[in-house]
């Protein structure tokens, strides 16, 4: 469920787009017709720390849990025979690597998160080719640090071409990205292939086209949905019941909050965001809460709805690797309590200090 919170996140991406509509909307409202727009960037880099918080959170509960209990952690057996940590780094670094350039090329301004989607698709196309022919290793190793290396010239240097005045260093960066880029699209070419004669690609594109459809198809109909409501002046009744409740601003975001958590027993994060929070985000934004804090918070709540019986899609997916015999449904329930009080308890960390959300942003992008 890390996944969720720690960019990059589907789940930031799906709120980015939303959550700024919302908030052009908010701040037209408001008379404000140059507002400060709200990227997916934005989000990545306020939830950074408080996914890495959450992290904390979690290995502290396995260590007084193992602390306490310590039945319920025994020790490892020492193993007899020497690991090897070769293939434990060839099988870990690069999925590191590539997430940490694709994160990376958003948070420093180098590439857009759509620019940054298209590099962690050809990151993976480069590490499905070499897993596919380890036995040659040389067109995925050198398209991929031609990659890193085309990254650092385009956030160093301007290679535009199309400017009246390009000093001699931009010359020199531009001739040398020409190669680079070849030998980009050499390895890419070769790494593609491997994945297509060995079919992999056909999978990938299907379950793609699948998973695509089942959101566009969501959004015709969460588009359709907030149309008749707004017909209807349903805005205008959810405004009126918001900024009425008791407790003004915390009231109304707490009760939101909370409707979104019911609503995560039920439903797939992907409907609450595109039913939801359309409707509810500009009423809580013309209350004066910061865009990035509330997604975030919004992101982390989600989250919650991966945990929470009956339909918590991680316990889905636990129970499908974990072996009947040893581990129960009820076990997996049972077990997965804790983590929704510490999700629960990060969230009133971060309600409380708004700064953790806000401040990374503020010092990357101003």
């Amino acid at each position: 469920t890390l996944g969720q919170i720690i960019p990059p996140s589907i789940v930031l991406v799906l709120l980015g787009d939303q959550l700024s509509s919302a908030w052009q909307s908010s701040q037209l409202a408001l008379g404000n017709f140059s507002p400060t727009p709200l990227s997916v960037g934005d989000l990545f880099a306020g939830a950074l720390i408080p996914g890495l918080g959450l992290v904390l959170l979690y290995i502290l509960y396995q260590i007084l849990v193992a602390i306490f209990f310590p039945d319920s952690c025994p020790p490892v057996i020492e193993n007899e025979e020497k690991i090897d940590l070769n293939p434990v780094l060839a099988a870990f670094l690069p999925p590191i690597i590539l997430v940490v350039a694709v994160l990376g090329s958003i948070l420093g301004g180098i590439a857009t998160p759509t620019e940054a989607a298209a590099l962690g698709a050809v990151g993976a196309i480069l590490m499905a080719g070499y897993k596919n022919n380890k036995s040659k290793p040389m067109p995925v190793i050198v398209a991929g640090s031609s990659i890193v290396i085309l990254l650092f010239l385009g956030g160093l240097f301007d290679l535009r071409m199309g400017r009246q005045v390009i000093p001699t260093i931009d010359y020199l960066a531009f001739g040398l990205s020409i190669p680079l880029l070849i030998a980009t699209i050499w390895g890419i070419a070769d790494s593609f292939m491997r994945v297509y004669r060995k079919k992999i690609i056909h999978e990938v594109m299907q379950m793609t086209a699948k998973i695509s459809s089942m959101i566009f198809i969501i959004m015709v109909g969460a588009a359709l949905f907030t149309l008749i409501f707004l017909g209807f002046n349903g805005d205008f009744y959810i405004t009126e019941f918001l900024t009425n409740l008791p407790g003004g601003r915390l009231g109304a975001f707490l009760l939101v909050m909370v409707v979104m958590f019911l609503l995560g027993f039920f439903l797939d994060f992907i409907q609450i965001v595109f039913v939801v929070v359309p409707i509810v985000a500009p009423v809580l934004f013309l209350m004066d809460i910061n865009p990035i804090w509330l997604g975030v918070m919004m992101a982390m709540n989600l989250q919650t709805s991966f945990l929470t019986p009956p339909f918590g899609y991680a316990l889905f997916y636990l129970r499908g690797v974990a072996p009947q015999e040893t581990v129960k449904t009820t076990d997996i329930y049972k077990g997965v309590l804790p983590y929704i009080v510490i999700q629960l308890f990060a969230l009133v960390i971060l309600y409380n200090f708004e700064g953790l959300v806000t401040w990374l942003p503020s010092v990357i992008f101003g």
